[in-house]
This record gives C-alpha cells, sequence and structure tokens, in this order.
C-alpha cells in the first residue's frame, strides 16, 4: 500500500533544496570548490561558548519559558533600543528555533487557506515553501529589472483582496542588496493604510557596509502589522545553534505565540545564557573581513564583465550570466563539471539568468576560486 498518497498535499509543492543540490555535486566531484553555502567560516566566539558551559554548570536543563528565559529577553529588548531604535517589551518577543521557525510560525499565525503573501524575488526558497505549507499563496514580485529594488507599479499590481503579508529581507539572500530609503519609503505609503503584515527578515541586518542603513521594522506608525525577525546565526556565526527571535505587537506576538509553542515549546534552557553574551559581543571582526572578501570578488567579477549589482551586506554577490544563452542551472552544473567550481543557479531563488556566489570563504579559497570561473568565463565565450 502506498500511503503517501494519504499524506499532506502541500509537501507535493515543496522540492529539495537546490543549493544542498549542487552542494552535494560539488562533494562528489573531485578537486571542485565550492562557494555554496551561506555560513560564516568563523568559529563561535569563546566568550559565547563560555556563556552555554556555564547554562550547563547552573543545571540550566530543565524546561524554560517557552518564550525564552526573562533575562535574554529583557537583553534583546535593551539591545533592539540602544542599536536599531526599536522598542518592544520582553514580553513582546519570542525566542525561536533559527529565523526559520519565526518565520513558519508567523506566517502558520497569519494565513488562512488562499491567503497571499508578496515575496520580492529573488528571495531565499524559504519563504515559499513555508507559504505552501501554510496553505497559502506566494505572489512572487520580480525585481531583477530594477537592480533589485521594489517598484511602487510591481508593488501595487501585487497586491489583491487576499495579500495577508509581505516579506522584506534587506540585506538580502542571495544578492546582498539593500533596500533603499526611497524604496522603504514607497514601500510604507503603499501599505500604511492596509491591513497586511509586513515580515523583516533582518537576519543579516548586522552585516551590511553602508552607512546609512535602514529597516522597515522602523516606521513605527505601522508597528501593529510589522513582525520583526532576528537571528544570532549570522553575525556571531551561530548557525549550528539554531537560535533566533521575533519581536511583534503584544497582540499579535501572543497569537504567533500559540502557534511557537506547539510547534517546539521552547528552545534549550541552557543555550539562552550564550546569547546574552552574542549580544554584548562586537562582530566588527567579522564584518570587516567580510567587506574586505565583497571587494575582491566583485573587483574580479566586474574584471570578467559579467554585470554585477554591488551588494552592501550579508556575504553574497549575484552576477548575472543571461549573455551566454544557458539557463542558471545549466550553467552551474558546466562550472562545476568543467571549471571545478560550485555556485547556486539563480532559480534556486525564483530569478533565471543569475548566480549566487557566498563568499564567506578563506581568501584563498576565494581567489582559486575567482581563478576557475575566470577560466571557465573565457571556455563559454571561446565557443560563441
Amino acid at each position: 500500500m502506498n500511503m503517501t498518497s494519504h499524506m499532506n498535499v502541500s509537501l507535493d509543492t515543496i522540492q529539495t533544496s537546490i543549493i544542498r543540490q549542487f552542494g552535494t555535486l560539488a562533494k562528489q566531484t573531485p578537486g571542485c570548490l565550492a562557494l555554496t553555502i551561506g555560513e560564516p567560516d568563523f568559529n563561535t566566539p569563546e566568550c559565547i561558548k563560555d556563556g552555554a558551559k556555564a547554562g550547563l554548570d547552573a543545571n540550566l536543563t530543565h524546561y524554560p519559558d517557552a518564550n525564552g528565559i526573562p533575562e535574554l529577553r529583557q537583553a534583546i529588548s535593551e539591545y533592539e533600543a540602544a542599536h536599531n531604535d526599536l522598542h518592544y517589551d520582553p514580553d513582546e518577543i519570542i525566542l525561536t528555533v533559527g529565523a526559520t521557525e519565526a518565520v513558519f510560525a508567523s506566517l502558520f499565525a497569519i494565513l488562512n487557506p488562499g491567503d497571499e503573501v508578496i515575496i520580492p524575488t529573488p528571495a531565499f526558497g524559504l519563504y515559499e515553501a513555508i507559504v505552501n505549507l501554510c496553505r497559502g499563496k506566494a505572489v512572487l514580485l520580480d525585481t531583477s529589472h530594477s537592480d533589485f529594488q521594489i517598484t511602487r507599479a510591481d508593488l501595487e499590481a501585487a497586491i489583491t483582496d487576499r495579500t495577508r503579508a509581505i516579506v522584506l529581507t534587506s540585506p538580502n539572500n542571495p544578492t546582498g542588496c539593500v533596500l533603499t530609503g526611497e524604496t522603504l519609503d514607497m514601500i510604507h505609503d503603499v501599505l500604511k493604510d492596509k491591513p497586511i503584515f509586513v515580515l523583516c527578515d533582518d537576519v543579516y541586518h548586522q552585516l551590511t557596509y553602508t552607512p546609512d542603513y535602514r529597516s522597515f521594522s522602523n516606521f513605527t506608525d505601522m508597528r501593529d502589522r510589522i513582525i520583526v525577525i532576528q537571528s544570532f546565526s549570522k553575525p556571531y556565526a551561530m548557525t549550528g545553534w539554531r537560535i533566533g527571535y521575533l519581536m511583534a505587537d503584544r497582540p499579535v506576538k501572543l497569537a504567533i505565540g500559540k502557534a511557537h509553542a506547539y510547534m517546539i515549546t521552547s528552545i534549550p534552557a541552557f543555550v539562552q545564557p550564550a546569547c546574552i553574551e552574542a549580544l554584548k559581543y562586537d562582530p566588527k571582526d567579522m564584518l570587516n573581513a567580510y567587506r574586505q572578501r565583497r571587494d575582491y570578488v566583485l573587483a574580479r567579477i566586474e574584471k570578467m564583465g559579467l554585470p554585477v549589482t554591488k551588494p552592501e551586506g550579508a556575504f553574497y554577490v549575484f552576477p548575472d550570466i543571461r549573455e551566454f544563452g544557458l539557463d542558471s542551472s545549466t550553467f552551474c552544473h558546466r562550472m562545476i563539471t568543467e571549471g571545478g567550481l560550485a555556485t547556486v543557479p539563480g532559480i534556486a531563488f525564483g530569478t533565471e539568468g543569475f548566480i549566487r556566489i557566498s563568499y564567506c570563504y578563506s581568501d584563498a579559497e576565494l581567489t582559486e576560486a575567482m581563478n576557475r570561473m575566470e577560466a571557465f568565463i573565457a571556455k563559454l565565450r571561446s565557443e560563441r
């Protein structure tokens, strides 16, 4: 008996991660270098690890508060007020299993079957998958024609009477681009009088290279519709810890908290003191390293003659490969087998004709990777 026909049909819309598919192909190809994973190559700082050890020594091995221990929620409240001018009380904060659970719990709490969520693309595939699993409809808004900025015409065209939310990720994965102040003001002008939630996925907020960075979360007049999502993973090199948090207006937070509590009960108790230590840590050295790598990779790509929009945050660059007449999957597959270098096809992020390069790798690896890419590009051009 084939029992899969009796399972949740929304799973049929979900495919295996294309990022992991190409990462696996790279591992199976002898001598191949991979620039596929968006994960800091740094280890978690010692002071943060010491916080977890102290938690164990204090026997924090019992059930904590479902929303996170009060001391950590207080620390987050104070940190966000001091660093980001965001003012949320501790009881408006939920500690989650990474930003992933924060997104899932938020959308689960918002959506009814058939409700729509606007997702500007290119975007991390997580959003569309979660919308589908929540029986909603993802409405993809293409930004590839406008330097990865959202235009008023495109946004207004995407909104219907079923629109319940929009996801904003700035800095963006996979482009590294930051929404400009003009773009944010336009989005606010369009949405300010509409009952539409705005999920601000700000997980790369602390990894920005521009001094005038703004987040949509700072529009206080829409506080009742804004859900701020954060993670300890990227800025503090804590991807394996799986800890994030969300902040929302109290009634919204209470609703999301119901979904959160039944999904996971709580995050582990003993890791939470480590998060308090993380909030005291300044990741500027890692940020400076990423900036230097960004500048190097960007210069090499521009020298290759590939169109590319300068990233202002995160650790990705998203060059245009449309000149070669290959779909992005074919391009990336050939670059692995013929060039010994793995990147991620743009179609993994809903945008054809581009590839994502992660530069959270060592200088030596990036140098060799760019040499291989340059040789592969020259080979493709010689074939035309």
